[in-house]
C-alpha cells in the first residue's frame, strides 16, 4: 500500500494536542500531509477517519520479548529468588528457534496495542533480528553482559556474539533493527567489563542499555562494595558516555538525577513490573524535574504479565500524583509523550514519535465510538485514564499497515502462538513444572 488518506480524524499534533476533523496523508515511509483542508495530492487509498483518533505509535522501551514463554510461570516472589529459581532455570533451556516464534508472538501483542518498537535486553539476537525482520516492526536489541568472577570481556559468549552481529552485514543495514549494548545490572558484573562494555560502545556507537537501581537491596549493595550510588558508579565507568536507556531506576537519590540528567540518559519506568515485584515506586516527579526524559517500558512478561503499554501509561500518569500529593503532575500529553516520541528519542530515532510532516509514519489509530470514551471534555485525558488498550483498530509502522481490524498483515500469530505454547510446555515439564 503505497500512500494512504484518512479524512475527517482527530490526531495529536506534535505538541500532543487534539486536532478534530483532520487529514493525514501517507506516502511510503514517512508521513506526507497534516492539515484541516484536504491535500491536492491524490492517494491510493482513502480511509474515513470518522469515529477514530490518531496517535504516535507506542515505543516499548525495555522489555525481554520472549519471555512471552514464561507468562505465569514464576509469580509472587521477591526479584532475586523469582531470577534465581525460575527465571534463570527456565531460560538456560530455551533455544533460537524459540526465541523466533516468541517474539513473533510478543510482537502481534505489541500491535494490537498500538506498539510499533521495542527496546530489546535478550540473548542470540540473530533470531530476534530474523523475527522483527519479518514482522516489520523496529527493535533497538541487546544481549545484557553477565558476568561473575573477574573474566575479562573478550572470554564471554555475549561478546562473540556482539561481534558476529557486528560483522553481520543484513543487521548493519538494517533501518528497523538497530544494536544496542547491555549490561544487565551492576550486582551481575565487575568493574573490568562495564568499563570494556562502554568502550565497545563509543567504538562502534552503539547505545547501552542496562538494568540500574531496581530494588534497594541493589541499589544499598552497590553503595558498599563501591562507595557510590550505582549512578555514580556507571557514569564512572563510562556508561552514559553513549545514549543510554537506565531501566527501573526505583531508587534513585542525591545526586543520580543530576547525573542522569547531564549525561542525557533516559529512565525507561516500568511501573506494573517495579509493583509486582514489590520493587518500589520511581521518583518520576524528580526526575522530571531534573531534566530527564523518561520513557515506558512493560518489562518481560514474566513480571507484568502483558505487553500493553495502555496499562503503564494510565498508571505512570496516575500513580505518581498520589506518590506526591500533586494531582498537577504529569498532564495527559506529557503521558502521551512519555508513551512516544520520549521512547522513539531514547532509540536514536530522532524522525520518529511525533505525527508530523516528515516524520516516520508510525500511527496508531483508535475507535474512540465507545461508551466509556464519551462525553469528550478533553480527548487527551480519555485516551490516557479511559482508554484500552482493546481500542486500537490500525496499527502502521514505516507507512505499512502492520494491523488492521484483527487482521495481521506480517505475522502468522496462530502458527506464533502455537509454536510458543508448544516450547513453553517442553521446558516446564523438563523443569518440573
Amino acid at each position: 500500500m503505497g500512500s494512504i488518506l484518512y479524512k475527517n480524524i482527530s490526531l495529536a499534533d506534535e505538541n500532543f494536542e487534539i486536532k478534530n476533523n483532520m487529514y493525514l496523508g501517507i506516502k511510503g515511509e514517512v508521513i506526507d500531509y497534516v492539515g484541516e483542508i484536504a491535500p491536492c495530492e491524490e492517494y491510493e487509498v482513502v480511509r474515513d477517519g470518522k469515529g477514530l483518533v490518531a496517535i504516535p505509535a507506542f515505543y516499548n522501551i525495555h522489555t525481554h520479548l520472549p519471555m512471552v514463554l514464561l507468562r505465569g510461570y514464576a509469580e509472587n516472589l521477591a526479584l532475586s529468588d523469582w531470577l534465581n529459581t525460575r527465571v534463570f532455570p527456565f531460560e538456560a533451556q530455551i533455544t533460537g528457534e524459540d526465541i523466533y516464534h516468541a517474539t513473533l508472538l510478543a510482537q502481534a501483542e505489541l500491535l494490537r496495542f498500538g506498539c510499533v518498537s521495542s527496546t530489546e535486553m535478550y540473548f542470540k539476537l540473530p533470531y530476534l533480528f530474523k523475527a522483527n525482520e519479518e514482522s516489520g516492526l523496529k527493535m533497538n536489541a541487546s544481549n545484557a553482559i553477565v558476568c561473575f568472577g573477574n573474566t575479562d570481556i573478550t572470554s564471554l559468549g555475549e561478546y562473540k556474539e556482539y561481534m558476529e552481529c557486528l560483522g553481520n552485514e543484513s543487521i548493519k543495514n538494517s533501518k528497523r533493527f538497530m544494536l544496542d549494548m547491555a549490561v544487565h545490572a551492576e550486582y551481575t558484573t565487575n568493574p573490568t567489563v562495564v568499563k570494556a562494555a562502554a568502550d565497545m560502545a563509543k567504538q562502534y556507537k552503539m547505545n547501552m542499555h542496562l538494568h540500574m537501581s531496581e530494588t534497594k537491596s541493589e541499589h544499598e549493595e552497590c553503595k558498599g562494595r563501591h562507595g557510590m550510588t550505582p549512578a555514580a558508579y556507571f557514569e564512572k565507568l563510562g556508561a552514559f558516555d553513549v545514549p543510554c536507556t537506565a531501566a527501573h531506576c526505583v531508587h534513585l537519590e542525591g545526586e543520580d538525577f543530576e547525573i542522569l540528567a547531564r549525561k542525557g540518559v533516559t529512565v525507561a519506568n516500568n511501573p506494573i513490573s517495579n509493583l509486582k515485584l514489590a520493587s518500589g515506586f520511581a521518583d518520576v516527579a524528580s526526575m522530571l524535574k531534573a531534566g530527564i526524559n523518561v520513557g515506558l517500558g512493560t518489562d518481560g512478561a514474566a513480571s507484568n504479565n502483558n505487553l500493553n503499554l495502555f496499562e503503564e501509561l494510565k498508571l505512570f500518569a496516575t500513580m505518581n500524583k498520589a506518590l506526591t500529593g500533586d494531582p498537577t503532575l504529569i498532564t495527559p500529553a506529557q503521558a502521551l509523550y512519555a508513551a512516544t516520541r520520549a521512547g522513539a528519542l531514547s532509540q536514536g530515532r530522532s524522525d520518529c514519535g511525533l505525527i508530523k510532516e516528515g516524520f516516520k509514519a508510525d500511527i496508531t489509530v483508535l475507535d474512540i465510538d465507545k461508551p466509556y470514551l464519551s462525553p469528550v471534555h478533553n480527548m487527551a485525558a480519555n485516551l490516557v485514564y479511559s482508554a484500552q488498550g482493546c481500542d486500537v483498530i490500525t496499527t502502521i509502522c514505516d507507512g505499512k499497515i502492520l494491523y488492521d481490524r484483527g487482521e495481521y498483515t506480517t505475522i502468522d500469530v496462530e502458527k506464533a502462538r502455537f509454536e510458543t505454547e508448544t516450547r513453553a510446555k517442553r521446558i516446564s515439564e523438563k523443569l518440573g513444572g
